[in-house]
């Protein structure tokens, strides 16, 4: 197996996908975790385009997180098995990270006033908008996101569940039973339930 070593913040977000996908896949990795005060300013130059998570395989670097669980879905074959699969698999967990990012941009946001309104937004349109739709997804595939089996869209969505939560401060999920049931199936996984076990205790 490839050396792998993935280097983030000390937090779940746009690392935790990544992080639950070489869990899965019984990936022996380097989980290097940056100090956003105090190491990253120093050390971003460093990075392609500025950012992180990047992950290393044999020592090269690749970046960006979308690609990178891309490319692992492939290896431990869960990215679907036609090219179609693949775009559909493809195509919820692009939705999963935009709704990840519509609850950071709420709560990086430092304006009171902006923050407030962008709150609003989330809890009475954003969130109802793609969590029902999510919940659909799951009711036509016998609970998976596709062709009722495991995809890494399903890992994808059970990893940005705890940061999204974190960022709003409730279980959105909590009106949508087969978005918790796809969770609790995603966590019991072994090799996954045994990473959630170990990894740093994180605000979000």
């Amino acid at each position: 197996m490839p050396k792998y070593k993935l280097t983030y913040f000390n937090v779940t977000s746009l690392g935790e996908p990544i992080r639950f996908l070489l869990s899965y896949g019984g990936a022996d990795f380097e989980d290097v975790r940056i100090d956003r005060q105090n190491e990253w300013p120093a050390i971003k130059h460093t990075m392609p385009f500025g950012q992180v998570p990047i992950l290393e395989i044999d020592g090269k670097v690749y970046y960006q997180t979308l690609p990178i669980c891309r490319y692992l879905a492939r290896q431990f074959n869960i990215g679907g098995q036609t090219d179609l699969d693949a775009l559909e698999i493809d195509a919820i967990a692009n939705s999963v990270y935009d709704l990840r990012k519509l609850a950071a941009l709420y709560y990086w946001e430092a304006n009171p006033d902006e923050k407030a309104k962008k709150r609003e937004t989330l809890v009475n349109a954003s969130l109802p908008f793609y969590l029902k739709k999510f919940d659909e997804i799951l009711k036509d595939n016998a609970g998976y996101f596709h062709g009722g089996e495991l995809s890494y869209a399903d890992l994808f969505f059970a990893a940005a569940y705890h940061n999204i939560n974190s960022f709003m401060g409730f279980d959105v999920a909590k009106d949508y039973p087969n978005l918790r049931r796809l969770v609790d199936k995603v966590l019991a996984l072994p090799k996954i339930a045994a990473w959630v076990a170990k990894r740093p205790k994180t605000p979000y």
